[in-house]
């Protein structure tokens, strides 16, 4: 979706919306959709709708007020979004191609206007390339937002938030695509023409420098696979020369068959999704290039595709991972664990970051435990999880600090190995993040995000429509600008 910031739309343009606040007078309209949107109730509330027709100038205008809710609310900025989101969600497959926005009405800020285009803009996205039989009243027919009465600056904070949303949008894609047309190398091959001219360095490699490094966890996983392992590490420099970079690590699971622990066939098609942490993290390195964020920012991702053969690992291998511990493999199916762990300790030993987080769907336990609300956030750093937390409120990308702990780390133990990759059925969320715990660095400030309830949902959201949701582009951008950037 385009958005043109003008003084004077084209005339032709019938469709026409502005943002409402609640309690706010409804005065500049015409008298019939005042009353019109009485009768309807409309007051301005978090994402209502009202919709009417008034003839403006001898023309047929078809006006929508979107409702802001109150100027006050401590999540004004997400329920601006929802604003704008809520514009597009009614009428994006209307049979309107192009809508007047006018937010000159609300006595909104440059970013408070940027926080409704965005939420427009995210609610749009749509990905109906393989949909060749879509009937006319279903395909989006929305192309471009003429914005009027924005306020001064607005132009120059939607470039910030524009690129966030290419971002999100990028994120999302890679998720959605099934996985025989996304895989490690087709992964690093989407990200290469995504980044070209961004100005960000690229480091791959495959599974001979990956087998030379010592990468025995990593390499295990796709040992059953056609396709060839892959670590892709995008490195973004906009910071001081002696700035030590934040790394963000996503795991990157393409397809995740469960190995030889097969999964059950029901359902077993949404693990194309299991790489939505190595998506995050490529949309969060997109925005920050787009944005040229002033931040020194690496983003590292461990993919592979976990499938049975006769060349897959078993239950009861042992594999020796890059920082020389020895894991027994329990469980095929606890295979993001294995990924993360070489890939957290190849980021640590090649780049010395100044704090490491990583993303994974790594447990349906944590799906248990907060459902589709929240993220599960487990940290060594107290500061650091304060941090995330605070982005995740204000993108509405919502974590919940899990615990760690030394009595969960003794239930990992191995008693022939240094470590087995699964625990008991109790605390399984738990016992992963202390799996990888042991792959850091005393001294490293880290956070493990846990996001398999977030990347996909099976029904609309503010600011997305089923399916992929873009969860943690937003969240690892915010963090950026409060921490990073200041």
């Amino acid at each position: 979706m385009q958005i043109h910031f003008t003084a004077t739309p084209s005339a032709t343009i019938r469709l026409h919306a502005r943002i409402v606040n609640q309690g706010a007078s409804l005065g500049g309209l015409d008298q019939a959709l005042e009353q019109g949107a009485a009768a309807a109730r409309f007051g301005g509330r978090t994402g209502q709708v009202f919709e009417g027709f008034a003839s403006v100038d001898g023309a047929l205008r078809r006006v929508a007020l979107a409702g802001a809710g109150e100027t006050g609310a401590d999540d004004r900025r997400l329920n601006l979004e929802r604003a704008g989101a809520a514009l597009t969600s009614r009428y994006l497959v209307s049979g309107e191609a192009a809508m007047v926005l006018d937010l000159g009405q609300a006595g909104l800020s440059a970013e408070d206007a940027a926080a409704v285009l965005l939420g427009l803009r995210l609610r749009g996205w749509r990905h109906d390339k393989y949909r060749t039989r879509l009937a006319a009243d279903k395909r989006p027919t929305l192309e471009t937002v003429h914005v009027v009465g924005a306020p001064e600056g607005t132009e120059t904070a939607w470039e910030r938030e524009a690129a966030l949303a290419k971002g999100v949008e990028f994120a999302r894609t890679l998720v959605t695509e099934p996985a025989n047309v996304i895989y490690p190398a087709s992964f690093v091959a989407a990200c290469e023409e995504a980044f070209a001219g961004t100005g960000v360095g690229i480091t791959v490699l495959g599974e001979a420098e990956m087998e030379a490094l010592g990468m025995g966890a990593l390499l295990g996983v796709g040992k059953g696979s056609e396709r060839e392992s892959k670590l892709l590490a995008i490195r973004w420099n906009g910071g001081a020369a002696d700035e030590h970079p934040t790394v963000f690590v996503g795991k990157g699971v393409t397809f995740d068959t469960g190995g030889i622990s097969l999964k059950p066939p029901p359902g077993m098609e949404d693990m194309k999704w299991d790489m939505g942490g190595a998506g995050a993290v490529a949309g969060a390195m997109l925005a920050l290039a787009s944005r040229k964020a002033k931040a020194n920012v690496i983003g590292v991702m461990g993919l592979v595709e976990n499938m049975p053969d006769g060349k897959a690992q078993r239950p009861g291998d042992i594999v020796t991972t890059m920082s020389g511990q020895t894991v027994e493999v329990l469980n095929t199916d606890a295979e993001g664990r294995l990924v993360l762990c070489d890939a957290l300790h190849w980021a640590q030993e090649q780049y010395d970051p100044a704090r490491i987080v990583d993303l994974a769907t790594l447990t349906g336990a944590m799906i248990i435990s907060l459902g589709n609300e929240y993220g599960g956030m487990f940290a060594n750093d107290d500061t650091l999880a304060a941090q995330l937390d605070a982005a995740g409120k204000a993108t509405g990308d919502k974590l919940w600090r899990m615990p760690l702990g030394a009595n969960y780390d003794k239930m990992i133990d191995s008693p022939v190995a240094d470590i087995k990759n699964v625990g008991p059925r109790e605390a399984g969320s738990i016992t992963a993040a202390q799996f990888l715990k042991r792959f850091i660095k005393d001294g490293t400030p880290w956070a493990h995000l846990d996001i398999a309830g977030m990347v996909w949902s099976n029904k609309p959201g503010h600011t997305w429509d089923k399916g992929a949701t873009g969860y943690g582009v937003r969240l690892l951008d915010q963090f950026v600008r409060d921490v990073v950037e200041g």
